[in-house]
């Protein structure tokens, strides 16, 4: 993970986004203290979707269907 300052983050943007998306770590210090993180968004939005997955999983467990059957209730939608 490299450390940048503020002033030269704002001068380089640009190389410092390709930096990036090539997987690299960068935080920003202002006045030698580290206030903000450029990171991919690629693991955020795995992270996400993990978690959305997670969540239906649970609600998929918590709500049945009472005993019957999706088949029963299939050719029972079908008559």
């Amino acid at each position: 993970m490299s450390k940048i300052g503020a002033f030269e983050a704002k001068t380089h943007f640009s190389s410092l986004l390709d930096r990036v998306a090539n997987g690299e770590e960068i935080t920003i210090t202002k006045h030698g203290k580290a206030i903000a993180r450029l990171v991919s968004a690629e693991p955020i939005e795995a992270a996400a979707s993990n978690s959305a997955f997670q969540k239906l999983k649970e609600l998929r467990r918590a709500n049945t269907l009472g005993g019957i059957s999706w088949k029963e209730l299939r050719d029972e939608g079908r008559k």
